[in-house]
């Protein structure tokens, strides 16, 4: 994982929340960020425009930082980022770091792709049913994918439990095919 360049930012900023013993809090940062990124059509803009200067880039980004009241280390880091011309890379950093941390905690971490968000409740059950299933604390990464049609894909490590109704139109269609 460490080997992208997401990776070793990640990394870079876990060391720091490591020793800073705010893992938890630049992780909550994070997932605000990762919201930010996920809700406001001007901030993914602003982190994928390569027309935007380094010094503006930076003052909104650490303005954005500030009303999204995320912790000191994740605000330099985002700084870097900007003056790096790195904010591009914040979805794979994110990445990278959530399963740092869930690795650090003893955590398996799940990427779970839906076709609807699911509901707190559907987000217990899963936890519960992957923790029976692995046998160990598992946190899940959630994301959408409206192209799914319906279910689930579940991704552990290398391992993958695919319950899409968009697969199993698929594969129904390879069988009718012969």
């Amino acid at each position: 994982m460490q080997a992208s360049l997401g990776g070793r930012y990640a990394l870079a900023l876990f060391e720091l929340a490591s020793q800073a013993k705010t893992i938890g809090q630049v992780e909550a940062s994070l997932a605000s960020v990762r919201d930010a990124l996920d809700q406001s059509d001007d901030f993914r803009a602003l982190t994928n425009s390569p027309i935007v200067q380094r010094g503006p880039a930076t003052k909104a980004v650490l303005a954005t930082a500030d009303s999204l009241g995320v912790d000191a280390t994740t605000k330099s880091f985002l700084g870097v980022l900007a003056e790096n011309r790195r904010l591009g890379q914040l979805p794979a950093i994110i990445r990278a770091f959530r399963l740092l941390a869930a690795r650090h905690r003893g955590e398996v971490t799940a990427e779970v792709t839906s076709a609807h968000p699911l509901s707190d409740d559907q987000v217990v059950e899963l936890k519960q049913q992957l923790r029976q299933r692995l046998g160990r604390e598992v946190s899940v990464d959630l994301s959408v994918d409206a192209d799914l049609l319906g279910g689930l894909v579940v991704r552990i490590g290398s391992q993958m439990i695919d319950s899409s109704i968009r697969t199993r139109l698929n594969a129904l269609s390879s069988a009718m095919k012969g």
